[in-house]
C-alpha cells in the first residue's frame, strides 16, 4: 500500500485554518439536534425542486422568443458552451437596474460560483511570488483559502467597526511595497460581510476608490449580500463608482436564487494592453484561466438562473422581496435576542445593518474546545472568529448566523449560547 506523507502535502490541504472549517462540519454531524447559529446558508423552504423545471422552461421560451431554433436550443442548454457563459447581456442589465452598475455585456463571465470568481482573478493578476493581495481581516475564509491553493499571500488590512479605512489601506499598500513585493487588489466585501457584518459608509467607499488610484490597486469588490439590507435604503457599489475601472465585481446567485445552482459571476471591464500595442477586456484574457478550471459553466445551470431573470423582469430585489423581508425578521430577532439573554455588560455584539451575521465578544476563549462543549451539553453550535484571522485574532469573539433558521430557533440558540457562557465563566 503507498503511504503518503502529510508534510509533503500543498500547505492548502494541511493547513489548520482550512481545516478548522472541517471541524465545524464534522462537530454539526455528530450533533444533529444542535440549533445551529453557525450555518451561513439561505433558507431551505424558499425552494422547492418543482422551481427548477420552471425556471428552465422560462429561458428555454425566451431563446425561442428570440428566433433560436430548436436544434440552437438543444446546443445552448446541453453542449459545451461559450467559456465566459450566454448569461452576460442579462447579468448587464440586472447589475444596472439593481445597483446602478452599468458595464458591457463581453465584461461578464459567468462562474460556477463565486468561488470560481475568485480563484480565476486571484490566479489571473497575481504573476509572480512578489504579487500579493490585500484582504479586510476577519477576511471570509473562501477568499484567503482559494489564495492559499494558489500559492497567493494575503496581507491583512484590520477592519474598524464602520469597515476598512482608506488611509489604514494605505499604510498597508505602502509597506507591502517597502518589502518587496507587489500589491495586486483589494479584496473587500463592501456590504453586510461575512464574517463580520460591517458594511462600508458612502465616505469610506468613495476613499477606497481614491486609495486604489492613488497606491495602483485594482479593488475585489464581493458583494452577496447586499439585498438584504434592513431598510430600503442602498450604499452605491464600489463599481457604480467606478469611473476608471479599478473594481473587478464578483457576484453570485446562491443567496437571491439557490446554492445547488453554483452560478456566480465576475465583472472585468479592464483594458489590457499587450506590448505589441493590442487591446483587449480583462475578461477575455481571464477566459483562458477559466477554460482550463472548469472549461465552462454547466449550461443547464445557467439556464435556470437565466429564467429566473427573464421572469423578474432582470431585478433581483424585485425577485427576492419575500427572503428580504424574511431575513430581515430574523436579523432583528436576533439582535433582539442578544438583548435580552445577555444583561451582563462585558458581553458585547455589534448591530450590522443587514445580512447574515452578527459578531459577539463572549469575554471566554471561543475555541475548538468551548465550541465541542456547546455542541454537546447545550445543544448549540456557532462559529469562532478566530477562523477568519490569518495571524491570529479573533479569539474571544463568536460569529452567529441566523440566515438557516425560524426565529423560534434563533431566540433558543441565543439563550442556549448564554446559558453556555454564563457557566464557562461562574
Amino acid at each position: 500500500m503507498v503511504e503518503l506523507v502529510r508534510e509533503a502535502l500543498h500547505s492548502s490541504v494541511t493547513d489548520p485554518r482550512s481545516a478548522s472549517m472541517n471541524f465545524l462540519n464534522e462537530v454539526a454531524s455528530r450533533f444533529p439536534a444542535a440549533i445551529s447559529l453557525a450555518a451561513g446558508r439561505p433558507f431551505d423552504e424558499f425552494y422547492a425542486v418543482e422551481d427548477v423545471e420552471r425556471y428552465l422552461a422560462a429561458y428555454v421560451g425566451y431563446l425561442r422568443a428570440q428566433g433560436m431554433g430548436e436544434a440552437g436550443v438543444r446546443q445552448a442548454i446541453l453542449q459545451y458552451g461559450r467559456t465566459n457563459g450566454q448569461l452576460g447581456a442579462m447579468i448587464a442589465r440586472m447589475l444596472e437596474i439593481d445597483e446602478d452598475i452599468r458595464v458591457p455585456a463581453e465584461s461578464v463571465m459567468v462562474t460556477s460560483g463565486c468561488q470560481e470568481a475568485m480563484i480565476i482573478a486571484l490566479r489571473g493578476l497575481c504573476a509572480g511570488p512578489e504579487d500579493v493581495v490585500l484582504a479586510a481581516e476577519p477576511c471570509y475564509v473562501g477568499f484567503s483559502g482559494a489564495a492559499r491553493v494558489l500559492g497567493i499571500t494575503v496581507v491583512p488590512v484590520p477592519e474598524t467597526a464602520q469597515g476598512l479605512r482608506p488611509e489604514t489601506v494605505a499604510r498597508v499598500a505602502r509597506e507591502v511595497r517597502a518589502s518587496d513585493r507587489r500589491p495586486r487588489a483589494l479584496y473587500v466585501v463592501s456590504n453586510f460581510a461575512n464574517p463580520s457584518g460591517v458594511s462600508l459608509s458612502a465616505g469610506m467607499r468613495r476613499g477606497l476608490i481614491e486609495v486604489a488610484g492613488d497606491q495602483d490597486l485594482l479593488i475585489l469588490e464581493d458583494d452577496p449580500y447586499g439585498l438584504f439590507g434592513l431598510d430600503d435604503r442602498r450604499s452605491p457599489a464600489l463599481k457604480s463608482l467606478d469611473t476608471d475601472h479599478r473594481v473587478i465585481y464578483l457576484g453570485s446567485f446562491a443567496k437571491s436564487v439557490f446554492p445547488g445552482a453554483r452560478v456566480g459571476f465576475l465583472v472585468a471591464d479592464q483594458t489590457v494592453v499587450s506590448a505589441a500595442g493590442q487591446r483587449s477586456l480583462l475578461t477575455d484574457e481571464l477566459s483562458t484561466v477559466k477554460s482550463m478550471i472548469t472549461v465552462n459553466t454547466s449550461p443547464i445551470a445557467q439556464a435556470v438562473i437565466g429564467g429566473v431573470l427573464v421572469s423578474c423582469g432582470y431585478s433581483l430585489r424585485t425577485a427576492n422581496r419575500e427572503k428580504i423581508a424574511f431575513y430581515r425578521r430574523n436579523l432583528r430577532t436576533l439582535l433582539a435576542a442578544l438583548e435580552r439573554h445577555f444583561s451582563d455588560p462585558a458581553i458585547t455584539w455589534n448591530s450590522p445593518s443587514g445580512g447574515f451575521f452578527a459578531v459577539l465578544d463572549a469575554g471566554v476563549r471561543a475555541d475548538e474546545k468551548l465550541l465541542e462543549l456547546s455542541a454537546r451539553d447545550y445543544g448549540v453550535l456557532w462559529t469562532p472568529m478566530s477562523f477568519f484571522y490569518t495571524g491570529g485574532g479573533g479569539s474571544h469573539a463568536i460569529r452567529l448566523s441566523c440566515s438557516a433558521l425560524t426565529t423560534d430557533q434563533i431566540d433558543e440558540g441565543v439563550r442556549r449560547l448564554a446559558a453556555l457562557i454564563a457557566g464557562v465563566r461562574s
